[in-house]
Formats: structure tokens, C-alpha cells, sequence
């Protein structure tokens, strides 16, 4: 059986600021189309991806948004009996990590797996031997925030080209920002 390898998905500041309280610091339509196509694009047409996040990413997500469609919603949390109350049928609610990878290995129909945070989530991806690639959006400017990206380790990951993701500056507004994969070794 196939390992599951999971995808970090993030867009992150100068000083690697991913969210202020509970929300986004920036609008960025495009990064976030960007976003939505990565996390559900799907090679075979019969499969769906599946998404990996905290209790606090899920609260952060406007309630027209959640469930995020065309995704399986993996929600991470200690208090997975009072959170698994609170969240529409269908979205499934797990302990930790290797928890979320076991059920998704009984799920033949899960083609790719993303994590969208937060950043202790992020954290414990990107230590885990399953961690396979970092796709994060580095926004070219400084903004207040209250959460932060991890340190990514540059002797375990490296930048990499990636065909269906633009390498030139992207342009929003008065931000500009780039899209950047970086592969585990």
C-alpha cells in the first residue's frame, strides 16, 4: 500500500506570518483560487483529496466556506468528542496526526493529501516522515500577525520547479508574491 504523503499548503509573509486573529492579513483572490485548485484537483476523476486541519483553521473558516468543498475535512483536535458535535456530518474529526493518516490509507478514494494548518499542525507535518512537499505562497511583504509559518529546514527541503505552478512574481493589488514548492529529500 501506497505511503500517504502529505502536501503543506500555505501562503506566508516576510516574517512567515500566516493569520491574525483568526484571519487572513491580506486579500488575495488569485492565491487563494490558487489554493482552492490545489487542494481539489484531482488526476483521476473518480477520487477526491483530502484536507488536514486544526480546530482553530476550521473555526477560522467563514461558515458559508465549511465544509471546504469537493474535499474530505480532516479536523485535528484533543477534544475530539465535543468538537465531532459541533461539525456538520461528513467531516471527520481525529486526535492527531497519524491518526488522520490511518484513516486516510482505508480510503481508497483520497488521491492527495494537504495540510492547511494551522501552525502547530504544520509543525507536526513537517516533522513527519510522511511529509513529502511544502507549496507555500511567500508574499513579499511584512504584515502584523499573530501566527506563525515554522522554520523550514533548509537541509531537508529544497526548492524545487514545478510544472503546473508558476515561478514569475504574481502580482495583486499593491502585493506582490511568488509560488514556491519545496521538496523533502
Amino acid at each position: 500500500m501506497s505511503k500517504v504523503k502529505l502536501n503543506l499548503i500555505a501562503a506566508a509573509c516576510e516574517n512567515m506570518g500566516i493569520g491574525t486573529n483568526g484571519t487572513l492579513p491580506w486579500r488575495l483572490k488569485k492565491e487563494m483560487a490558487y489554493f482552492t485548485t490545489m487542494t481539489t484537483q484531482v488526476s483521476d476523476p473518480t477520487k477526491v483529496n483530502a484536507v488536514i486541519m486544526g480546530r482553530r483553521t476550521w473555526d477560522c473558516i467563514p461558515d458559508k466556506y465549511r465544509p471546504l468543498d469537493n474535499r474530505i475535512n480532516i479536523v485535528m483536535t484533543h477534544n475530539v468528542d465535543s468538537v465531532k458535535e459541533n461539525v456538520p456530518e461528513g467531516v471527520i474529526v481525529v486526535p492527531g496526526l497519524d491518526e488522520a493518516i490511518s484513516y486516510i490509507e482505508k480510503r481508497p478514494d483520497i488521491e492527495a493529501t494537504w495540510v492547511i494548518g494551522g501552525s502547530s499542525i504544520y509543525k507536526a507535518a513537517m516533522t513527519h516522515e510522511n511529509c513529502g512537499k511544502i507549496y507555500l505562497t511567500e508574499i513579499q511583504k511584512s504584515f502584523d500577525c499573530d501566527t506563525f509559518f515554522p522554520n523550514i529546514d533548509k537541509q531537508q527541503f529544497h526548492l524545487v520547479d514545478e510544472e503546473k505552478i508558476p515561478s514569475e512574481k504574481q502580482v495583486e493589488g499593491d502585493i506582490s508574491y511568488y509560488f514556491r514548492v519545496y521538496k523533502r529529500l
